[in-house]
């Protein structure tokens, strides 16, 4: 059954996911209250309560769960005891298991593949001679990740021969890792898809997403791919939700390949950037999208009214915002973040167009 306005929904998490989550679904008249370790973070600007404590603190996250009606999260690294704990006192959506599937980078990749999600070849890696011998297997190149952890770049380094493959895993913390054979794709593309409490699924059009030194600079939407990709896309992520019983939105990041075959890079259960585009440019955004869905309401048309081009402000991009403000076809976005710093995102704006 679905919860009433004026219900409470926590967010595990109060970055700028979690702030814009927060802000769909107070239009909504529902009571955001926010859980994160750090005070004054952008999303308890922006919602009715704040909780703050370390995630690791579960007596503190069971008190935050016993005062919502449902738990949601707004990033894939919420320590999977936290978001367990906070089940227990009120639903959770989506479920631990999302969690635990995207957590892991082997785990990830052995899940899609079980199934039907087609992704490269990879090898576990534990250890330099580990890392040596799984280049030997895969070739070269190819890029060597943490298993855990690791966004926007973080955690990575390439291999361009197995005889760096040593190297590279001292580079990267001599930690748990993942090898990954190289994709050779022609773009990245992403799918946001979200399931309602019902097992109804919805899907926004695919996107093209160009990256920078690892981060995510631009999105462009609606992606022109073929019939035959954007149905491959759709029977990806419908396969994901369904296996994982999800409910909300779940982000499939893609790799488009010659002749059109798609694999896929990794999965984000959550809202993700690659989405910003749809609260300017579409007739419900990501965010009020997972918020239905976790608040068991009827999922809206995800179709998009204009074509967008999103563009993330990274660091001191962000000085630009009275420029941007200026632009009639610019929607702007700030977090709310009062340092900017390299590599930090600020904020984006979506340029809309014909």
């Amino acid at each position: 059954m679905g919860l009433q306005p004026c219900a409470r929904i926590g967010i595990l998490g109060g970055g700028q996911l979690g702030r814009m989550l927060a802000m769909a679904g107070a239009r909504l008249g529902l009571d955001m209250v926010i859980f994160d370790p750090e005070p004054d973070c952008p999303a308890s600007r922006v919602a009715a309560d704040t909780v703050t404590a370390p995630y690791a603190d579960l007596d503190a996250v069971a008190r935050f769960a016993a005062s919502v009606d449902a738990v949601t999260y707004e990033f894939e690294n919420v320590p999977v005891e936290t978001a367990a704990e906070a089940a227990r006192h009120a639903p959770l959506r989506p479920g631990v298991k999302a969690l635990e599937a995207a957590q892991d980078r082997v785990t990830e990749k052995r899940f899609l593949n079980a199934h039907g999600a087609p992704t490269v070849e990879f090898r576990p890696v534990d250890s330099a001679q580990g890392a040596r011998a799984a280049a030997d297997a895969l070739g070269a190149p190819g890029i060597l990740k943490t298993r855990r952890m690791g966004y926007d770049g973080k955690g990575q380094a390439v291999v361009r021969d197995p005889a760096q493959a040593a190297d590279a895993f001292d580079q990267i913390g001599a930690r748990p890792a993942i090898l990954e054979a190289f994709a050779p794709f022609t773009r990245e593309l992403s799918i946001i898809a979200a399931r309602g409490l019902e097992g109804q699924v919805t899907a926004f059009p695919l996107s093209e997403n160009i990256h920078g030194g690892g981060i995510l600079r631009e999105t462009r939407a609606p992606a022109a791919a073929s019939d035959a990709v954007a149905a491959e896309a759709w029977r990806i992520a419908e396969a994901i939700l369904s296996a994982l019983d999800y409910v909300g939105v779940l982000t499939v990041e893609l790799f488009e390949l010659e002749g059109g075959r798609v694999l896929v890079n990794e999965i984000a259960p959550r809202v993700h950037n690659s989405g910003h585009w749809t609260e300017a440019a579409c007739r419900v955004s990501q965010f009020e999208q997972h918020i239905r869905a976790v608040a068991g309401w009827p999922l809206a048309d995800p179709a998009p009214v204009r074509p967008a081009r999103m563009i993330n402000l990274i660091g001191e991009d962000a000085a630009q915002w009275a420029d941007w403000l200026a632009d009639p076809s610019a929607v702007l976005h700030l977090y709310g973040k009062r340092r900017a710093r390299p590599g930090r995102k600020m904020g984006h704006v979506t340029l809309l167009g014909d």
